[in-house]
């Protein structure tokens, strides 16, 4: 059995929550972002690669994606990438640019990704709750074996709770701010 490490349950606490960034920066919603085509690969030079090794993604406009393909013969697979992704997006070819607008969310679309984005929190409040039983077992585990006291069991205990109720509030701040940038509120 593991000895109770807090440094060990803040860096996992903390990754839960990078996690739900991580996932929530995937969401389309109305505004253009480059971690939007992160996911897309692009078969080139016989290989599947992320479309950042190829082309270089910018957001010039709150409502459009510029995709500066660095060899022009990559072009085609780019713009074959991006439509194949089920991203919704229409690309424009231009020359070694290729242009995509970000359409307008409808009602239901919006509310589909709120609901997903309340999955990617609840995921993460999961996660966390995890790190804290496991934080826990550690330290009944330690008493046990005479390593800590009672006190000091309860004492790290406490520590231990208030650390999850500040990462499961961090998660609710992120998902609440992710949800209401989707619903456009």
């Amino acid at each position: 059995m593991a000895k109770y490490d807090k440094a060990d349950l803040e860096r996992r606490m903390a990754g839960a929550v990078e996690s739900l960034k991580h996932d929530l920066s995937g969401l389309r919603t109305g505004r253009a972002n480059t971690a939007l085509l992160d996911p897309i690969t692009v078969e080139v030079y016989g290989s599947h690669m992320p479309l950042n090794t190829v082309a270089t993604v910018s957001a010039p406009e709150p409502r459009m994606l510029s995709v500066q393909v660095w060899d022009r013969s990559n072009v085609g697979p780019v713009d074959k990438a991006i439509r194949s992704a089920g991203l919704g997006l229409n690309p424009i070819v231009d020359g070694q640019n290729v242009r995509l607008p970000i359409p307008d969310l409808t009602e239901e679309r919006r509310k589909e990704l709120a609901k997903l984005a309340g999955q990617y929190a609840e995921k993460a409040r999961v996660a966390a709750r995890n790190v804290r039983r496991d934080g826990m077992d550690n330290l009944k585990a330690d008493e046990k074996k005479g390593e800590i006291s009672e006190d000091e069991r309860k004492r790290a205990e406490t520590e231990v709770q208030k650390l999850t109720d500040a990462t499961i509030a961090d998660i609710d701040a992120v998902a609440q701010a992710k949800e209401k940038e989707i619903l456009g509120k």
